[in-house]
């Protein structure tokens, strides 16, 4: 692990870094959210943040998976280096979500992908062996882990048929859809837009500007509308349609 230590919270950081939003934080994922008072203090006490420069690496795939991480603020996008040595965008992650959650199940005990943040970060540092206790005394915990996985897995799944089977407007309508807030609300919906467009690119298998193009196609057909980071779906049946039509 690198020995860097925890950073001296700025004003406009501050908040982030608080006991009491770490604890929020460390609630908000799935297969954590029940620990009790006395489990969180100890997870917490055992963690430390880490910041990380824009382009700097948190972790290289093969590489021993020690800690497993949760962003905390900022992105990081994660990449697999096939056989050719060629670097595929998987995803990018940011506030909330976890990275390195693959290695507990993995036998060989590696990452499975690389991390790489994408601007200034702050993640939140956890002992891979901490976790493992705690699944290991919690069924219900463990229960929960593997479902995200499961959930994870089938996203997975879903991207690769999409490589190689759609094309690029199916593929940026399909993402789109999965960044949706769950529920059928009538008022128009917002997808942020905060990773660059470089990497949601790469991870759509399109370059930026066959993405600035479909983009730009979809709003003049009244389907979606774009402000600033926001990308708001006007139509959402029109939307689905539009993924339909270009089959």
């Amino acid at each position: 692990m690198s020995t860097d230590t925890a950073p001296v919270p700025s004003s406009s950081t501050d908040l982030l870094f608080r006991p009491r939003q770490l604890r929020e934080l460390v609630c908000g994922v799935p297969w954590l959210n029940d620990l009790d008072e006395a489990q969180l203090d100890a997870l917490l006490k055992d963690s430390e943040v880490r910041t990380l420069k824009p382009r700097e690496w948190l972790f290289r795939q093969d590489a021993p998976a020690k800690w497993l991480y949760v962003v905390i603020s900022g992105a990081v996008r994660l990449v697999r280096s096939a056989g050719d040595g060629r670097l595929a965008t998987i995803r990018c992650v940011e506030r909330g979500g976890t990275l390195g959650e693959l290695s507990m199940v993995s036998s060989a005990g590696v990452y499975l992908y690389s991390a790489e943040a994408l601007r200034r970060t702050h993640v939140l540092t956890i002992r891979a062996a901490h976790c493992r206790e705690i699944m290991d005394r919690q069924p219900a915990c463990r229960a929960e882990f593997m479902s995200r996985l499961a959930l994870e897995l089938t996203e997975r799944l879903e991207d690769m048929a999409l490589l190689t089977q759609a094309d690029a407007m199916a593929r940026l309508v399909s993402y789109i859809l999965r960044q949706l807030p769950a529920g059928r609300a009538r008022e128009p919906r917002v997808v942020r837009l905060t990773i660059p467009k470089r990497w949601l690119a790469a991870q759509l298998a399109m370059t930026p500007e066959t993405l600035s193009r479909l983009l730009a196609r979809l709003r003049e057909e009244g389907v979606i509308n774009i402000d600033r980071q926001r990308l708001i779906v006007l139509d959402e049946q029109k939307l689905r349609d539009t993924m339909l039509s270009d089959d």
